[in-house]
């Protein structure tokens, strides 16, 4: 029999003792659970469960007596994913993890968020869950956006410089095996000169090379998955390299095992398709890093600070705190200096729409391109506008860009 173990868990909602009471109520009612403490103080419950398992099941009787756990959100950096079964097995090993309520995997950004009970789960049972299904993790915290992209670039360098040893060793065997598809005669010249059996020999060792450098990482994590039951696309190249190779190994080394007819090397096969998914490998990694650098590129333009006029004075104003309850997003002026693009920002959680948008102070000179209005702008968001001067304006001019919302309380 398991022996219990101590859940912890943070509760919401919590104001009084009868709180506390209902709260100790709903969970000694659970199977599996005893030993059961509320502490109003500090708004935790800790019990003893005899299974990992309860969890969900605690989880969801506090919800239903009104007092749900407090849950956390953290987002995973995870490696060596390149397809969706492998974000499948990215979520069920994470999802497994007991505590763990919901699990986001995304191949593009190589990342994972996942939503727990705050409590009953530790950020080293994700990173051991993860590791063990072999994709390694780290938190996401722990890594700037300009050290992702730098890791992606050495990924992509690295994978590039894989795929150029492995297509150094393995053009010799394709022209010395697949030469005379190309080039008649050879077959024949192969043979009156170094030997069909020297020339099998060559390539055995030229694809030995291949294997075990360049393609060591298949057969390194494709072999473990495979046993595991979970194959991956690793597993699916090492299981076919290796048939051909193994097969060319009978061919040449113990011939007398397979019928004359049978008797012929694929050495070529093996080298090739490892260096042909190598360069797949290699595109892969540099399409995802230029992905994430215009991703943060993107990032980039997000709203810093809202230039608004407050006392008839423009100012820049940074973005509010999320729990600013303010109704208004951002009304006022704008003083435009020059032409180019404009952003026009919003300080609050709360949306907005944009009602008017005028130049005043410069008659016809200048001209406004902003999308078609009324235009809604979220909380903190933006929308950009266009300000340029007409062709035949002289000199350079400042003009006022009046901006309304739908708001009734302005600044």
């Amino acid at each position: 029999m398991p022996s219990p173990q101590t859940l912890r868990l943070s509760v919401q909602n919590m104001s009084c003792a009868s709180c506390v009471g209902r709260v100790e109520r709903a969970l000694s009612a659970l199977p599996g659970v005893s030993d059961v403490s509320v502490n109003l103080a500090n708004e935790t419950a800790q019990a003893q469960i005899d299974a990992p398992e309860r969890i969900s099941g605690i989880m969801s009787a506090l919800d239903q007596a009104g007092y749900p756990a407090q849950t956390r959100n953290v987002r995973l950096n995870v490696s060596s994913m390149s397809c969706a079964s492998c974000v499948g097995r990215v979520d069920k090993a994470l999802a497994a993890v007991p505590g763990v309520l919901e699990v986001n995997v995304n191949l593009a950004s190589e990342t994972a968020t996942v939503t727990y009970a705050d409590g009953a789960v530790a950020l080293a049972d994700l990173l051991k869950a993860a590791e063990e299904a072999g994709y390694p993790a780290e938190p996401a915290e722990e890594t700037a956006p300009e050290d992702r992209s730098a890791r992606k670039d050495d990924e992509a360098r690295a994978m590039a410089l894989k795929a150029a040893l492995a297509a150094a060793f393995a053009l010799p065997v394709f022209a010395l095996e697949m030469g005379a598809h190309l080039v008649p005669g050879m077959h024949d010249l192969i043979g009156r000169t170094i030997g069909h059996q020297t020339s099998w020999m060559i390539q055995f060792v030229l694809t030995t090379i291949v294997l075990a450098w360049p393609g060591r990482a298949f057969y390194a994590k494709g072999f473990p998955a495979l046993f595991k039951g979970a194959p991956d696309m690793n597993s699916l190249v090492a299981v076919g390299t290796s048939a051909a190779y193994l097969y060319s190994l009978v061919a040449l080394f113990a011939p007398a095992l397979l019928p004359e007819a049978a008797r012929a090397v694929y050495f070529e096969a093996a080298a090739v398709i490892v260096v042909l998914i190598l360069l797949g490998r290699w595109m892969e990694a540099r399409a995802k890093g230029r992905t994430g650098a215009a991703i943060q590129k993107l990032l980039g333009l997000q709203a810093r600070t809202a230039r608004v006029v407050v006392d008839g004075e423009p100012q820049e104003e940074p973005p509010r705190p999320g729990g600013d309850d303010l109704p208004y997003a951002w009304s006022g002026t704008l003083t435009v200096r020059g032409t180019g693009l404009v952003r026009v920002a919003a300080t609050g959680p709360m949306a907005a729409t944009i009602t008017g948008l005028e130049a005043i102070g410069c008659g016809t000179d200048v001209i406004v391109e902003a999308p078609p209005l009324p235009a809604t702008v979220p909380g903190f968001g933006s929308v950009f506008v266009n300000v340029r001067f007409a062709p035949d304006t002289i000199g350079r001019k400042d003009c006022t860009l009046r901006v309304t919302n739908d708001s009734q309380n302005l600044p």
